[in-house]
């Protein structure tokens, strides 16, 4: 094995010198200037899809501590929509380049990194930036990947599996002959959530999801709903008590729900508020109607009954509170159950970056099951190139005409 990796390094180190001597070969003598831009999604102001184009921007290089990566695969999570749409708490200023996580091969390191090695295929957190060709990152955000696992799938591990693995074992204390509801089954987290409670014996899984994603993954989970139904009555007659854990990504109504459901002991964990994306762009009717019914929390009633309620953010624990080493090592455990064959991460679909309005599309109408990953190398669909690729360096873009978008075509690499 050792030996395979050592191959494997030095393949992907003669595929980064192979690149740079194709790129010279092909423009002649390249400037200094050409040399140091790359392709990234600029997110220009925050809003609808329009909002976001690919345009050139300059190549970063690796501060102290910090790595630079060729960026193969980046991940596209639920976040990433809201923050389009400036709906997150003290947003950044835009412009900016959307993306917390990726993948790639480390293609230079920058002062005191020890551990890694130019060449190394890796994944990584990134405090925004991941959408482009390259980034950099502190060395406490990156972990090497597998050698059996591919840049798509290293895309989809770090958010979905972390967070996934918090809530069960870090919050909830997920213990045999204990029973989870997790909402949106079917996405990249559920899915993980939904693998990590297999590792442990006799655990019941409560789902729900949208129905046209049931045949999908009925395997998945002991007990799958739809998301339209009435889920609470449906737990109840399966187990009159109630569940252990709830883990919840919609917030509103099914906050009151879900606590209304925990056993004595039982944890509840808000990680996400999907309910408040309702259309393209922020709604205040959306926001104000989801606060509005969110079940105002008695801590003495919480006391009487025996519950916890929680939450859990992971990129507020990264990059706000600094529990990157705590991070590291619920990343060796998932790495380990990755190489025992017990997880693995789903991808649904491979996109371009000048696709990335499609890609943001199938999340919002939550079509996809598991992860969506821009493909960095993946060439685009020509119906979508035009619409999405920012040739001016000025960062100008031209309104989408309306209507346009009903009559492209979505042609994903589907998994």
């Amino acid at each position: 094995m050792a030996k395979e990796g050592a191959q494997r390094a030095e393949e992907t180190e003669q595929m980064i010198d192979k690149e740079g001597g194709r790129e010279a070969a092909e423009g002649g003598s390249l400037r200094a200037g050409d040399a140091k831009e790359m392709r990234a999604v600029v997110l220009s102001a925050f809003g609808g899809l329009n909002k976001l184009r690919v345009s050139k921007k300059a190549m970063p290089e690796p501060q102290e501590g910090e790595l630079k990566i060729r960026v193969k695969a980046c991940g596209l999570n639920f976040i990433d929509l809201m923050v389009r749409q400036g709906n997150i708490d003290n947003p950044p200023k835009t412009p900016l380049v959307p993306g917390f996580e990726c993948s790639g091969i480390v293609e230079a390191l920058g002062d005191s990194v020890k551990g890694f090695e130019i060449g190394d295929r890796v994944m990584a957190f990134v405090n925004y930036n991941a959408w482009a060709e390259v980034v950099c990152t502190p060395v406490e955000f990156v972990y090497r990947i597998p050698d059996d696992m591919n840049f798509s799938e290293a895309a989809a591990f770090p958010m979905n599996f972390v967070t996934a693995y918090m809530m069960l074992f870090e919050v909830a204390n997920l213990r045999e002959g204990m029973s989870v509801l997790v909402h949106s089954a079917g996405g990249g987290v559920g899915q993980a959530v939904a693998q990590l409670c297999s590792t442990i014996p006799n655990v019941t899984v409560f789902g729900t999801a949208s129905s046209f994603k049931h045949e999908a993954i009925k395997n998945s989970v002991t007990h799958l709903f739809d998301r339209n139904a009435d889920y609470v009555q449906e737990v109840k007659r399966i187990s009159a008590d109630g569940v252990d854990i709830v883990l919840d990504c919609l917030c509103g109504e099914n906050t009151g729900k879900g606590l209304s459901l925990l056993k004595p002991l039982g944890t509840y964990i808000l990680y996400g508020s999907s309910n408040m994306v309702t259309g393209e762009t922020k709604s205040f009717f959306s926001f104000a109607k989801s606060w509005w019914q969110v079940e105002k929390v008695n801590p003495i009633k919480l006391y009487e009954e025996n519950k916890v309620i929680a939450g859990f953010s992971l990129l507020n624990l990264l990059f706000k509170q600094n529990r990157g080493g705590l991070i590291k090592g619920v990343m060796d455990k998932l790495l380990h159950l990755y190489n025992s064959k017990k997880i693995k991460p789903v991808v649904d679909s491979l996109w371009a970056l000048e696709e990335v309005k499609e890609a943001m599309q199938r999340i919002h109408d939550r079509g996809n099951i598991g992860k969506l990953i821009l493909d960095v190398e993946k060439a685009p669909t020509p119906l979508m190139a035009n619409d999405s690729t920012e040739t001016s360096e000025a960062g100008e873009e031209e309104e989408d005409h309306e209507g346009d978008n009903e009559n492209k075509e979505r042609m994903p690499f589907i998994q």
